[in-house]
């Protein structure tokens, strides 16, 4: 895999800083039922990185010591790590709120069976990677069988209220493009979404987001490859807008990796560029005190353009209005 921090960064992309953090994004680890090609985190079936028992800890810690409002669960597979449910119960009795960003599939690995009778009895919302309501074009980015998998997985949260807009339990769905274009108009696709899923299967959501493919780990490797990491990065700084500044997810979300330690966003943690410190060392999510971030700098490369093109794109999804 090519490395992709050094075409990342030497930037031109405008200072921003933070605001008030309301969001605590922990990635559990890289193991992973699938090895999708978009995969930011390049996570697998074989990676073996997980957080340990005392950084779980250290994050129930953090959440207890500054009252943040939203807990992100993110991996690889965050489910298929030991103290996933702990952890959620955890949070949850305090009060937080709780997003899951489940692939769906995981739902039929061994021991996962009763995973959306768990999630809804915790009352956690539920993101669910699905880049495309079509089978050929899913399986072809995520592997043979997702797409049946991923419709029985979504059939399973529909008949325990999820995606109803009724009981409460929040059912989100991902689209990210299959290579290196900008996503389309997210409203528009969302129409799509809810009359092709609805007809063909019968299935309800809340919301759809789009997410542009970012210029990093597996994605910005095959563009390298392929001699259109040039031509993909003129794409999003061509179509970069500045109203999209405001709104971009670090300026209210830190993200911790899996040893513990703090990123400005989850793809800032991918590169290995850690909150800005002059002169201080990394910050673990042990120390970290919310009042202390307000106003600090954001630390950005040429991959922050990928949130900012277009419609913009964050794990909320598009940013423009």
């Amino acid at each position: 895999m090519h490395a992709m921090l050094p075409l990342l960064r030497a930037t031109d992309f405008p200072p921003i800083r933070r605001g008030r953090l309301d969001t605590l994004q922990i990635n559990l680890g890289y193991r992973c039922n699938q090895s999708c090609v978009h995969c930011h985190v390049a996570a697998g079936p074989d990676r073996t990185e997980q957080m340990s028992a005392a950084t779980v800890d250290a994050v129930l810690g953090c959440l207890r010591r500054n009252r943040i409002a939203t807990l992100d669960v993110t991996g690889g597979a965050p489910e298929l790590h030991p103290r996933f449910r702990d952890l959620v119960v955890a949070a949850r009795a305090m009060g937080t709120h709780v997003i899951d960003r489940c692939n769906l599939t995981v739902i039929e690995e061994p021991g996962q069976e009763d995973l959306p009778a768990f999630l809804a009895g915790q009352r956690v919302e539920v993101i669910a990677s699905l880049p495309c309501y079509l089978e050929d074009n899913v399986d072809r980015q995520r592997g043979r069988g997702v797409f049946a998998a991923s419709i029985r997985a979504l059939h399973k949260l529909n008949a325990l209220g999820y995606g109803s807009g009724r009981s409460g339990l929040a059912l989100d769905l991902v689209y990210n493009p299959q290579g290196a274009s900008l996503p389309p108009s997210q409203s528009a696709l969302e129409c799509a979404y809810r009359r092709e899923l609805g007809k063909r299967f019968g299935i309800v959501f809340d919301r759809l987001y789009t997410l542009a493919n970012m210029p990093i780990q597996r994605f910005g490797s095959t563009l390298v490859s392929k001699g259109t990491f040039a031509a993909y990065m003129a794409l999003l700084k061509n179509a970069c807008r500045s109203d999209n500044l405001e709104r971009v997810m670090c300026r209210n979300l830190v993200s911790v990796d899996w040893q513990g330690f703090v990123y400005d966003c989850d793809f800032n943690q991918m590169l290995r560029l850690p909150l800005a410190r002059p002169g201080k060392r990394r910050l673990h999510v042990s120390e970290l005190d919310v009042a202390s971030l307000a106003g600090n700098p954001i630390r950005v490369a040429d991959h922050c353009y990928g949130c900012t093109a277009g419609q913009g794109s964050s794990c909320g999804g598009a940013l423009a209005k």
